[in-house]
């Protein structure tokens, strides 16, 4: 069920789901910078996940968002390595942030760092992704909650 809830009323559960998985090692300022560009991506190859503008009482607009939660989990390389695989195998929405990444300065260089890298070679140091709950889930089977 994919259908906003009204105020007071249970949690919606939604069929779908969007997650970021992280790396356990980064800074928290790398945490915020990738998990804010992975989130553009799916934002543009999945329109649907975008809601309606936002409006306050005086009539200011604010630009649209996701209409459902971001989880946003952490494992080691290993598991991303492993996620990456599984999301790619299953054809889901997937962005990817690499190492290499926090050395460049604009979209170009980015897409030319990830595109220099064998998949299999990738520095993975995260990826958001979006898809069916149960094929999210099991892509991001041993992540956890970013505390």
């Amino acid at each position: 069920m994919d259908t906003p809830s009204a105020p007071g009323a249970p949690a919606t559960r939604f069929d779908t789901k969007i997650a970021v998985l992280l790396r356990d090692d980064l800074a928290p300022w790398q945490r915020l910078n990738v998990t804010a560009f992975l989130v553009s991506g799916l934002g543009t190859a999945v329109p649907e996940l975008i809601g309606e503008p936002y409006a306050d009482a005086d009539g200011s607009g604010y630009l649209p968002m996701f209409r459902q939660p971001v989880l946003v989990l952490e494992g080691g390389r290993e598991l991303l390595a492993s996620a990456h695989g599984k999301a790619v195998s299953r054809g889901l929405p997937l962005a990817v942030f690499t190492a290499e990444l926090f050395g460049t300065g604009n979209d170009r260089d980015n897409r030319a760092a990830v595109r220099a890298v064998p998949t299999s070679a990738l520095d993975l140091v995260g990826l958001a992704l979006q898809g069916p709950r149960n094929a999210v889930d099991k892509v991001l089977k041993g992540a956890r909650l970013h505390p």
